[in-house]
C-alpha cells in the first residue's frame, strides 16, 4: 500500500503506471497546513477521473476533530473509494463515530480501514476490529505508535514487536485484513526488506510505503514463491485424496496435513491469482 500525498499532482499522476497493489491517496498529517484543500481538490479530480485500473484505491482523511476531517468525508464518500483510511482510531466510539460520518456524507456502501497508531489503540485492538463488519482493514502506524512510546528504532524492530502481534491477532480473530507500518529510512533497504520478511512471517498482509523505490522488496517478500504455490497445490490434492480414501491426514514432503492447512493452502493460491490479474493489466 504506497501514500501518495495529495498535494502532488505529479505523484498522483505516477501512482497510476506504478506496481502497487493499493495507493492512498493522501490528505492526512504529511500535507501542509496551507495545502490541505488544494490537496482534497486534487484528491477529488483523480478520484473522480478512476484512472488507477484494478488497483485498490483508498482516501485517508484528517481526523474528524480537525478542521478538514468531516470535509474530506463529504467529498469523497460519494465517489466510491474502495474504503476511506480514518487515523487515530483509538476505540469501538471512534470506528462508530467515522463510519456514521461516512454514511451522512452518502458512503453507506463504502468500506472502512482504520489506522493503529497508539499505546491506547493497541489496548483497545480486538475492541476496534469487532467494532463493525465495515472495516475491511487495519493499517498499523508504527511511525507513530514508536514516538508515543517513547521507543527506539531497531533493526529488529524489538520494540514493536508486542504491539504487532496483538494487532494481527485481534484482526485475525475478526477476519480483517492487517497491514504493516512505514519504513521512514528511506536508504536503508537491507533494514526495510527485512522488515517487509518479518511482517510477512508474522501475519501481515502487506506493507505500507512512502516510496516507489521501496516497492520492489515489499512486492518480493508479500508474492508467492513458485515452490509455496506448487506445495500448496500438492497439500490440497494430498489432502483430497486422503479424504477420500477414508484418512482425515495425509504426509505432504515430511509434514503433517490437516484441514487447516488446506485453507491456508487455498488463500495462498488466491493472493497468487489477484497478483496475476494485476499484472495481466
Amino acid at each position: 500500500m504506497l501514500y501518495v500525498p495529495g498535494c502532488n499532482r505529479r505523484y498522483l499522476e505516477k501512482a497510476k503506471h506504478l506496481r502497487v497493489d493499493s495507493v492512498i491517496l493522501d490528505l492526512g498529517d504529511p500535507i501542509l497546513l496551507e495545502a490541505k484543500e488544494q490537496s482534497r481538490t486534487n484528491v477529488v479530480e483523480f478520484l473522480s477521473a478512476k484512472g488507477y485500473g484494478k488497483k485498490e484505491v483508498v482516501v485517508r482523511v484528517n481526523d474528524l476533530d480537525s478542521p478538514w476531517g468531516r470535509d474530506d468525508i463529504k467529498a469523497v464518500a460519494g465517489l466510491q473509494p474502495d474504503a476511506v483510511l480514518f487515523p487515530n482510531i483509538e476505540s469501538k466510539a471512534d470506528v462508530i463515530e467515522a463510519i456514521t460520518e461516512l454514511d451522512k456524507a452518502g458512503g453507506s456502501e463504502v468500506p472502512v480501514m482504520v489506522m493503529i497508531e497508539s499505546p491506547l489503540a493497541v489496548l483497545h485492538a480486538e475492541e476496534i476490529a469487532s467494532a463493525s463488519e465495515r472495516i475491511v482493514c487495519i493499517v498499523m502506524a508504527t511511525s507513530d505508535l514508536l514516538s508515543q512510546m517513547a521507543a527506539r528504532v531497531t533493526h529488529e524492530r524489538t520494540a514493536l514487536l508486542t504491539s504487532l502481534s496483538l494487532v494481527i491477532l485481534a484482526a485475525r480473530a475478526y477476519n480483517r485484513g492487517v497491514v504493516d507500518g512505514i519504513h521512514s529510512k528511506l536508504n536503508d533497504t537491507n533494514a526495510f526488506e527485512y522488515a517487509c520478511r518479518m511482517g510477512r512471517d508474522m501475519g501481515f498482509d502487506g506493507k505500507s510505503l512512502v516510496h516507489p523505490d521501496q516497492l520492489p522488496y515489499a512486492n518480493d517478500a508479500y508474492t508467492p514463491k513458485n515452490s509455496e504455490i506448487g506445495h500448496a497445490e500438492e497439500v490440497i490434492k494430498g489432502l483430497k485424496e486422503a479424504n477420500a480414501s477414508g484418512r482425515g491426514t495425509v504426509v505432504v514432503n515430511e509434514r503433517l496435513i490437516e484441514h487447516h492447512h488446506v485453507n491456508a493452502a487455498k488463500r495462498l493460491l488466491m493472493l497468487r491469482d489477484a497478483i496475476v490479474e494485476l499484472e495481466n493489466e
